[in-house]
């Protein structure tokens, strides 16, 4: 048995190993693209449910009234968010302090995820 027979499947297994890592490669790169996209779509929703407090906080600053007194009113329990899934708002009024809580929960995703501003609001002298 001469020398080229018996390495005449070398480059054919040298060659499906190349395909393996190569393969592996590109599956471990999908897996981030996919887990990059995941991330994204929670930074987006976190960004949504801070504009939501927002501006619930904002229109509870311009509707205050004089004395303040306009702040009662604007206390909710869950209320529905619409552009946030399973999105719900509650606003809490204490003295002049006031809680907003935004929450939400991903399709196929168990965890419920929220987010809270607290801010203070009191009226200008006349």
């Amino acid at each position: 048995m001469n020398r080229q027979q018996s390495e005449s499947g070398s480059i054919l297994l040298e060659s499906l190993i190349a395909i393996l890592i190569f393969s592996l490669g590109i599956m471990a790169l999908a897996g981030m693209q996919g887990i990059s996209m995941k991330n994204t779509t929670m930074s987006k929703t976190r960004i949504d449910a801070s504009l939501v407090a927002g501006q619930r906080i904002a229109s509870m600053w311009v509707d205050q009234g004089v004395s303040g007194s306009n702040l009662a009113t604007f206390v909710e329990n869950d209320t529905a968010v619409p552009g946030l899934p399973s999105g719900l708002r509650t606003t809490a009024v204490v003295g002049d302090q006031v809680t907003v809580t935004v929450t939400w929960q991903m399709p196929g995703d168990p965890t419920v995820n929220s987010y809270r501003t607290i801010a203070r609001i009191t009226s200008n002298p006349p």
